[in-house]
């Protein structure tokens, strides 16, 4: 089993008798994460998927809750976000129980956070886990052997289940995308046309690495602007995409609102557009090398609490970084190349405007920007 950076972090705050909770996309380990911090402990395991279990917990009082729970003293809550009313069954183990461990798990960061926010308020430790990081990857099976891979993983992805299994890397990507991408979109929201969001995800993953028009997108799918708004961001509450917004704050020329959107896993966006041709005979290798970079960077931030806000920053005569963080009140900022075969002239603007010059990452130093 491949060793999660997330490990240490919950470790450190597993008896301050509150509730631990591990959100994220379905299929990246979150199960296998808590059961193997569980170890092999007596524990009550509660899955969300079943109707049974979800029904029981969703009309519970409190008579009913320590009757389910019993003699436990630590209790697993799987996919919590399929459990109608979970916030108030979360709750009365977390007040009533107080010598019960609470683990949940959940791949909707919306409904888990409409569910938890006020019962659990004060009574939770938040994590996100992602799909496996490269730094974990490379851990694992060896900085040789990991460099050797470099290319294949920026086609097929960080999925657990792709790199265990390597010889039906596309099976489980299509998989992924056809049986659980969606699932607790269309099951949690009631969304009537799934056609709708197939052509959303398919013009997104055409358009990583380009800022994306709400309104053109809109024209596109023939769809009210409100709607493409919606569905965007139920794919980033529910861990398949997200979003990073333009910088602007002192020169006039700088674009303002628009947005870039990621995946992310590369393997689920490849899957998406069937398209898993080998970088050389590609013509999105430069979108794929800056789709892995700022996902991974921002697997990075999340596991090591490193809390910063990213954007890219572009202005009306087309002068363009890739990618920035700003942190108590400090910027920086990043350009990414595959090839670095010339020498690339950083905007002079920005780094006189806002004190920062751009660091190049490429594929020898690409391991210092998402270590």
């Amino acid at each position: 089993m491949i060793t999660r950076q997330l490990t240490t972090a919950i470790q450190r705050v597993i008896h301050k008798k509150k509730a631990i909770i591990v959100l994220g996309p379905r299929q990246v380990g979150k199960t296998t994460l808590i059961k193997s911090l569980l170890g092999s402990d007596n524990y009550l395991f509660l899955d969300g998927d079943d109707k049974t279990i979800a029904k029981q917990l969703s009309e519970a009082n409190t008579y009913i809750i320590k009757q389910i729970i019993g003699s436990h003293t630590k209790v697993f809550v799987d996919e919590a976000q399929k459990i109608d009313n979970i916030g108030n069954a979360l709750k009365i183990i977390t007040d009533q129980l107080p010598d019960v461990e609470l683990y949940i798990s959940g791949s909707s960061s919306l409904e888990m956070n409409q569910a938890t926010q006020e019962p659990l308020t004060g009574r939770k430790f938040e994590f996100e886990l992602f799909p496996i990081s490269w730094k974990e990857f490379e851990n694992h099976v060896g900085y040789l052997n990991a460099e050797s891979q470099l290319e294949h993983r920026l086609i097929y992805g960080m999925y657990p289940d792709v790199l265990t299994d390597s010889e039906f890397e596309v099976k489980t990507l299509k998989n992924l995308t056809q049986s659980y991408l969606y699932q607790d979109i269309l099951a949690l929201t009631g969304i009537r046309k799934p056609e709708i969001l197939d052509r959303l995800l398919m013009a997104l993953a055409l358009q990583i690495g380009n800022e994306v028009s709400y309104n053109e997108l809109a024209q596109l799918l023939q769809i009210d602007k409100v709607t493409v708004m919606k569905y965007i961001d139920l794919l980033e509450q529910s861990f398949i995409i997200f979003t990073l917004p333009s910088f602007n704050r002192n020169l006039r020329n700088e674009i303002k609102n628009n947005r870039k959107i990621y995946f992310y896993d590369n393997g689920i966006r490849n899957a998406i557009i069937n398209n898993f041709n080998a970088l050389d005979a590609r013509n999105d290798k430069g979108a794929l090398w800056e789709n892995f970079l700022i996902s991974e960077r921002r697997k990075q931030n999340a596991y090591t609490q490193h809390y910063c806000r990213t954007y890219f920053w572009r202005t009306q005569i087309q002068q363009e970084i890739d990618y920035l963080e700003e942190s108590n009140g400090k910027i920086q900022a990043f350009e990414f190349k595959w090839n670095n075969t010339k020498t690339f002239r950083f905007p002079a603007a920005f780094a006189k405007t806002y004190d920062s010059v751009p660091t190049l990452i490429d594929k020898n130093n690409f391991r210092e920007f998402i270590g």
